[in-house]
């Protein structure tokens, strides 16, 4: 170890950086079919399906990773999502209920039925908070218009990003 600058210098070799790719396009996380309130009286207890192989490198050899807490609509409390983490590129996968965007609590059928009455009737939907409605329109004229231009049909465009494998309500183009 040589000194620099008042502090004793590491010279060992430093860790190579992982080999297998960090692309954003690999989902972490996997759609599972469950119910919510299964998830919700059962706790930890639910039993959560061990995915086969990584999606990342495809090793066979994951484990459990505990539970990470998310929150849902119509739940007042946090939910216990179970994760797993693969050993040879320690990838986490996190498992959720399909139906759901990432980073979003409201049902995907229950945010597109929203943007449906909005466009109707010009007006918001009683049961869910204005500022989330707002943000959901907001971010959905915006991402029509960045990839589709002038498009005055909204919901048609909501669909096609669905399955252009983009989330319509959210504020990333």
């Amino acid at each position: 170890m040589k000194k620099m600058g008042g502090r004793l210098a590491d010279r060992s070799p430093r860790k190579q950086r992982s080999v297998y790719p960090t692309n954003k396009n690999i989902k972490m996380i996997v759609l599972v079919c469950a119910k919510l309130k299964d998830i919700y009286t059962q706790g930890r207890n639910f039993v959560w399906i061990k995915p086969d192989r990584c999606p990342r490198c495809g090793s066979t050899r994951v484990w459990g990773h505990g539970y990470v807490r998310a929150y849902f609509d119509d739940f007042h409390e946090c939910l216990f999502l179970r994760r797993f983490r693969c050993p040879d590129c320690t990838c986490v996968i996190r498992m959720k209920p399909k139906g759901y965007f990432n980073r979003f609590h409201a049902r995907v059928d229950t945010i597109r039925s929203c943007l449906y009455h909005r466009i109707l009737h010009g007006r918001w939907c009683p049961n869910i908070e204005k500022s989330r409605l707002r943000h959901w329109f907001s971010a959905l004229k915006r991402k029509t218009m960045a990839f589709f231009g002038l498009c005055c049909d909204l919901l048609r465009a909501f669909d096609r990003l669905i399955e252009m494998g983009e989330i319509p309500v959210s504020r990333g183009i």
